[in-house]
This record gives structure tokens, C-alpha cells and sequence, in this order.
């Protein structure tokens, strides 16, 4: 195959994975962002890329929200909210944050593949993304691309979704974003 071809399937696969989100679960999580005081997100390796552009287009719309781990992080409260993108839900430096922020008294919400995994237990909300876990064995879903290839996708193009849910809530456009873009570049 060439390029262009991969580019075809991947998109292939998007189209079939993206349409299996349940709605109910993306309007529970676009509620309880808009609800929040202030939104924590977190991730590891390529989830973790994933889910901090999605911080950022947060704070392009004026929402307060943070990257877990990042010096200018404040601490959690009772009304925040956390966010963590996880493909399999286990991964070992997210469970013990996911387990303290509900000590705190603070919402957890999961963008994962395992709505069953710890870290889903611990969650008082899940979205399942469809995808395929890093070792792909017994996932349902075919897919060409190396191990959480589909599910980092799935992540992106679903942040980027729930964004524009919320512009349509706060009935923004990418010009009052733009007004919040980093200017230092």
C-alpha cells in the first residue's frame, strides 16, 4: 500500500468506530464540564498527548482547566471535575490520581476502551470509546495500525466534538477562541 492508501483505511476505521459513542454518555460528560468549577485532565504516553489538547481548547473557551502534573496545577475541590484518557483504564501512574481526586471529593470522568477496568470502577462517569488495546488481542475491532493507534484517534476526534458541543452551549465561535491563543510563540 502507499500512503494515501493507509490514510483511506484509517479513515475507514474512524468512520466505523466514531459512530458507536453513545450519545447519552458524551451529553453526561459536556454537562458536567459546564457544571465544574475546575476541570483536571490526565494521561499517559499518546492518550496523555491527546487528552492535553483538549485542555487547551478548554482553556480557549475560557473554561479553567489544567493539566495534572504541570507546575501551575492548583489543587483539587469537592466541585472540580477530572478528566482521564485511558485506553485500558489500568494504567498504573492514573489509578492512584483517579482514587485520590474521589477522596477529594472531586467527579471523575473516563474516555476509555474499559469502562470495566480500576480505573472505570473508580469513575463516577465513563465514556467508552470504541478501539483497540495496545496488545489488540480479542478487541472486535480490526485495525491496521499499531497497537492504541484507533483509540488515541477515537480520543482526539471525540475532544474535539465535545468542544464544539460546548461552543454551541456557550454559543462561541473560533474568533472568541482565538482572543485566548497563546501569543508568546
Amino acid at each position: 500500500m502507499n500512503t494515501s492508501e493507509y490514510e483511506v483505511q484509517i479513515l475507514k476505521e474512524l468512520n466505523q468506530t466514531i459512530e458507536l459513542i453513545a450519545e447519552d454518555e458524551a451529553d453526561n460528560l459536556v454537562d458536567r464540564i459546564a457544571r465544574a468549577n475546575k476541570i483536571f485532565v490526565a494521561g499517559a504516553g499518546r492518550s496523555g498527548l491527546m487528552i492535553r489538547a483538549f485542555a487547551m481548547r478548554m482553556m480557549q473557551m475560557g473554561i479553567e482547566a489544567y493539566v495534572v502534573g504541570e507546575t501551575v496545577t492548583p489543587n483539587m475541590g469537592k466541585d472540580d471535575l477530572l478528566i482521564i484518557g485511558s485506553g485500558s483504564g489500568e494504567t498504573k501512574s492514573l489509578v492512584p490520581m483517579a482514587k485520590k481526586a474521589n477522596s477529594l471529593g472531586g467527579t471523575v470522568a473516563m474516555i476509555t476502551i474499559s469502562p470495566e477496568s480500576t480505573i472505570g470502577k473508580i469513575a463516577d462517569l465513563t465514556v467508552k470509546l470504541p478501539g483497540s488495546p495496545k496488545d489488540q488481542a480479542g478487541s472486535g475491532y480490526e485495525t491496521i495500525q499499531p497497537m492504541g493507534a484507533l483509540f488515541e484517534q477515537n480520543l482526539l476526534v471525540f475532544c474535539d466534538a465535545v468542544i464544539l458541543k460546548l461552543m454551541d452551549n456557550k454559543n462561541l465561535d473560533s474568533k472568541a477562541m482565538y482572543d485566548r491563543h497563546a501569543n508568546l510563540e
